[in-house]
């Protein structure tokens, strides 16, 4: 099977997964550990949710993989804050070459960030994965992504 059938077959499973019934954290819960078991080089998958209290900082919520003491990040600190803050997807494909990174693993060798937008595109929180590969991600891992947080959209 070529990535971009098990991408289309994945995204299959992402909205399911969405549309059934139940509550939201397990279902982002889910879609984490789907991610995690059948993409090599997402290592660890987690989504980050903006705080209602404090707009500008992003609080962890599911995830798969290592924990993280990044908890809560502030908009612009790190690659999860400079995607909030910005509000665009964000790949760094060498992490040690980053000056604002907040380190999670020494394992960690890249990472994607994707915001999740909601019905009048305000940044409502973001899928983060870190791999343990340098270079790993493409465009076609972008697209996937960002299809993903569409769907994932919905729970908010």
């Amino acid at each position: 099977m070529s990535l971009k059938e098990k991408f289309h077959n994945l995204l299959e499973k992402v909205k399911e997964t969405v549309r059934k019934k139940g509550n939201r954290d397990e279902k982002l819960k889910e879609i984490c550990e789907l991610l995690e078991r059948e993409i090599p080089h997402y290592n660890w998958v987690g989504f980050y949710l903006i705080d209602p209290e404090k707009e500008r900082e992003l609080v962890l919520g599911p995830f798969v993989g290592e924990p993280t003491e990044h908890v809560r990040i502030p908009f612009g600190a790190g690659i999860c804050g400079q995607a909030a803050e910005r509000k665009l997807t964000f790949i760094v494909q060498d992490v040690s070459k980053e000056t604002n990174y907040l380190s999670c693993s020494p394992d960690v060798k890249s990472e994607i960030v994707v915001p999740i937008f909601d019905k009048r595109g305000n940044i409502i929180g973001e899928l983060d994965i870190d791999s343990h590969y340098l270079e790993p991600f493409t465009s076609e891992d972008r697209e996937f992504l960002e299809k993903i947080c569409e769907y994932v959209s919905e729970l908010f």
